[in-house]
């Protein structure tokens, strides 16, 4: 670690505190956790919920729920049964890296349980969270959030995952929210899943980086 990361933690000694308490229920590293913490604690003076579609073991979204507190809603979408098969349209690294069982980066296909996620937030002084169990295909459709999203945070690694959240969140997420893409710069899916919503929408919105670690997309005010 520089120096000058050493200056911008001492800043916000909250966020690496946070990483220590959930890194067991996290595969975030260390400086993207509290850049992700960093950056979504910018928009905390908007309205809205606090949403995760691919929680593992919700030690991210535990994170955020630190920052915003017990006021805000929290949603947490997961199959918890693991990644869907990888597509040829995620590439081949993708294809490779789920055909690799033994790999220490397996982490048993990302499955976790329910009881994973739930232990998280109620660490995190939550305990209202709604954990939502199913592929997104068949629950994302029947999501309405009452009081708007105010981040939206992605972590459904693969093409078709990446574009099913789209299709049926970003309506949902209020102008001025912020969007948190984690597989962005490593699956070549995720990216232009990304790029395909926003081309066929006609969106104005472009991808951000913050801190050169985490992706991220700003809703246009106009909604």
């Amino acid at each position: 670690m520089i120096f000058s990361d050493y200056a911008r933690l001492l800043k916000h000694p909250t966020h690496p505190l946070l990483f220590m308490r959930f890194k067991g229920e996290t595969m975030v590293p260390f400086h993207d956790y509290c850049a992700n913490l960093r950056l979504a604690q910018r928009f905390r003076h908007l309205p809205g919920a606090i949403v995760e579609c691919g929680t593992w073991k919700g030690g991210m979204i535990a994170g955020l729920a630190g920052l915003f507190g017990a006021e805000r809603s929290y949603y947490l979408f997961d199959s918890f049964e693991g990644l869907p098969a990888a597509r040829e349209i995620d590439g081949v690294a993708a294809r490779r890296w789920q055909a690799d069982t033994e790999s220490p980066r397996y982490f048993d296909n990302c499955r976790a349980s329910i009881a994973d996620a739930e232990n998280a937030m109620q660490r995190a002084g939550i305990r209202d969270a709604k954990i939502v169990k199913g592929w997104f295909e068949d629950t994302l459709p029947k999501t309405a959030i009452p009081d708007g999203i105010l981040i939206l945070r992605m972590d459904a690694d693969w093409y078709e995952s990446t574009l099913c959240i789209l299709n049926n969140l970003f309506h949902q997420v209020v102008p001025g929210g912020c969007l948190l893409i984690d597989d962005y710069y490593y699956w070549d899916g995720c990216a232009k899943a990304v790029h395909d919503f926003l081309s066929r929408n006609k969106r104005p919105e472009r991808v951000r980086t913050f801190n050169d670690r985490v992706a991220f997309i700003v809703k246009h005010p106009n909604g």
